[in-house]
């Protein structure tokens, strides 16, 4: 009799459950607003690549996506929350190769900057630009070159972030001159500045410098990459225009704390792809310089293996010059 009253209980039970409504049943991730920090200054460009691709992850995800930005320490501050945070995908972090990778060299950190992230997605590409304050007085870059070693003592160079310190360091390597370092918290302030003229140069990123390039407010004069921008066409490459070989970009990806489920990685990734595949996103990222990474480098495994590689080639040229993150 008691067997039959237990098999009643669970059979009645069963039906009920499979005829509930289905906000009865536990709710799969996300269930809440999901963090995500920005680890530089508002208004830098990180902080747009995020606030374009996060307002179209809403939708697929459900959920609010809410930006935090984070600024200091070359975007370690940021990046040693996130890795402390807790592993359930509510708190994100969409950074760089500055403020994920190069932050491991140039710091002490209390966290591993690869080890403690799981890899959500690469989102973009942003090559960079060498500009000054509208004062300098050269026309192109090879004019630009002799009077920055004319005036190399007294040159005050905008440094916005680790990726923008490794960068002047090869500039000054290739060109035999050495510059005064500035550091900013991130590169809108810096760029203010060099509008201000307080500062003379930026080894900068595209995207920040093309608002202000187009209406003239500083100058421009080499793509640091092989080929042109299309948010800049006119501006020629520094294999065009007299500094051939200085190359550098930054990349952007996003990450999760290190053991986020494989399903939450995975809701959290096909939100970022349905995202970039937007007209809207891809024509606001196009218009800076920001040219979205190809579909099979979206994935979790695609930003991890690249990271790695990219770790493999420049943490060993850091440790070379000695550099140290201020």
């Amino acid at each position: 009799m008691r067997l039959r009253r237990e098999f009643l209980f669970v059979a009645a039970t069963v039906a009920a459950l499979a005829t509930a409504p289905r906000s009865a049943w536990p709710q799969s991730f996300p269930t809440r607003p999901i963090t995500v920090i920005v680890p530089f200054a508002a208004g830098g460009p990180t902080d747009l690549v995020a606030r374009v691709i996060v307002d179209k992850m809403q939708a697929p995800l459900g959920q609010p996506l809410v930006i935090e930005n984070v600024a200091g320490a070359g975007g370690s501050i940021a990046a040693t929350r996130v890795a402390r945070s807790a592993s359930d995908g509510y708190t994100l972090e969409i950074g760089n190769n500055g403020s994920n990778l190069l932050v491991g060299v140039l710091y002490a950190l209390p966290v591993d900057i690869i080890k403690d992230f799981a890899p959500v997605a690469e989102l973009s590409v942003n090559p960079q630009i060498i500009v000054t304050k509208n004062a300098v007085p050269a026309a192109n870059l090879k004019e630009l070159l002799a009077w920055l070693k004319a005036n190399q003592k007294n040159v005050s160079v905008g440094i916005a972030g680790p990726v923008a310190e490794v960068s002047l360091v090869n500039f000054e390597t290739m060109t035999a001159m050495q510059f005064q370092h500035v550091p900013y918290r991130g590169a809108a302030p810096a760029i203010q500045d060099l509008i201000a003229g307080h500062i003379d140069l930026m080894t900068d990123q595209v995207s920040n410098s093309t608002p202000q390039v187009k209406v003239g407010t500083i100058r421009a004069y080499a793509i640091a990459a092989k080929t042109r921008s299309q948010a800049l066409p006119d501006v020629p490459t520094t294999d065009e225009a007299g500094l051939p070989g200085f190359y550098g970009s930054l990349w952007h990806g996003l990450w999760a704390p290190k053991g986020t489920p494989d399903d939450v990685i995975a809701k959290l990734n096909a939100a970022v792809r349905q995202a970039l595949a937007d007209p809207v996103v891809k024509a606001r990222l196009a218009d800076v310089g920001q040219e979205i990474v190809p579909l099979d480098q979206q994935t979790p495994v695609a930003l991890g293996a690249y990271q790695q590689a990219e770790q493999d080639q420049w943490w060993p040229i850091v440790k070379a010059a000695g550099l140290k993150g201020e």
